[in-house]
């Protein structure tokens, strides 16, 4: 039995937090272009369904951490589209002070623990995090995402095994959008069913179509329900994929047209929007609405980005180690 049951609320969520990603995206990558927002920069779009699926099955307490692809999962988990793109744009603003731009989105309000620039290296943290979870009697799950290249890594086996071990509240969820950067998944694989992993560790698993919310509401909120009544983390595999390339230095040559065009007519945003539209749960001027709504917030976090002060050079010496006075210690 579900715990968090689709209706109309959950349509009309998922269409604004989804649109909201998707036209944040689009800002970023044009901001990118004029080189506003520089170094590395992991755009989200055709994914939002996998991380929209994922809130609407969480409870406050629940948190979550990727990799470096974390614009989406900030936006969707309730931080402001300001201190996102101030942190993009380098500036004290930001939600990380302007020292980690676009992969080190952080915030711990929001539960929301990264943004890692080392393939892979959130999953152990994942475990860690659920570890304490499950240490101080809470009944809250972490959601540990990485895409399908990380999966390659040896942390993901030991993160597994302890998870499992210890029966830790965990969700691992593999992105698996079909690329690592720019090489196929069959190119790096001889078994292209990545949740297979998890039998090695007698975890369970399964495939989810990632392009639907649907289907990934159902089943992190299986895996999640599990996680909350003691019987351990889940490996999901979404079978998702991303309409741009890997970052925005990749011009995606190594895909065809034909494949890209197959995925967006998969698209979850419109499949979201005809159900709303099929059902009446909102009609065309309240899409028109949503749509203003989301355009001004991002315009607005442009505004406030362009408008925020740099960091000063004292910055560089702050949040460095949890004793300010170290290691300058008074005797």
């Amino acid at each position: 039995m579900s715990a968090v049951e689709i209706n109309k609320d959950t349509y009309l969520k998922w269409f604004e937090s989804m649109l909201l990603m998707r036209k944040f995206e689009e800002k970023t990558g044009q901001l990118y272009g004029q080189q506003k927002i520089r170094g590395f920069c992991h755009l989200y779009i055709g994914q939002e369904a996998v991380v929209a699926g994922a809130i609407s099955a969480m409870q406050k307490g629940d948190s979550m951490l990727t990799s470096y692809r974390d614009h989406a999962h900030g936006l969707a988990l309730g931080m402001s589209a300001n201190s996102i793109m101030a942190e993009m744009y380098g500036k004290v603003t930001g939600c990380s002070k302007g020292k980690g731009g676009s992969m080190h989105i952080f915030s711990k309000e929001h539960n929301f623990y990264g943004g890692h620039g080392i393939v892979g290296g959130q999953m152990p943290l994942g475990a860690g995090i659920a570890f304490a979870e499950k240490y101080k009697g809470t009944d809250n799950v972490n959601i540990c995402y990485m895409g399908d290249g990380a999966v390659r890594q040896g942390a993901l086996n030991e993160s597994f095994n302890m998870a499992m071990l210890w029966k830790l509240p965990v969700v691992f969820v593999c992105e698996n959008n079909g690329y690592a950067m720019g090489t196929s998944v069959e190119r790096t694989t001889n078994m292209m069913d990545i949740y297979k992993i998890g039998l090695g560790f007698d975890m369970p698993c399964a495939p989810v179509d990632g392009m639907d919310p649907v289907a990934v509401h159902n089943a992190m909120d299986e895996a999640i329900q599990r996680a909350r009544a003691g019987e351990g983390p889940t490996f999901l595999e979404m079978r998702t994929y991303r309409y741009r390339g890997h970052s925005m230095s990749d011009p995606a040559k190594y895909r065809t047209k034909e494949e890209l065009e197959e995925y967006k007519a998969k698209d979850p945003i419109e499949q979201v929007r005809e159900v709303i539209l099929k059902e009446k749960y909102a009609d065309e001027a309240w899409i028109t609405e949503i749509e203003e709504k989301v355009k001004g917030i991002v315009d607005e976090s442009v505004k406030f980005a362009e408008e925020s002060p740099w960091p000063q050079p004292e910055e560089l010496f702050d949040d460095i180690y949890v004793d300010t006075k170290y290691p300058f210690q008074e005797v």
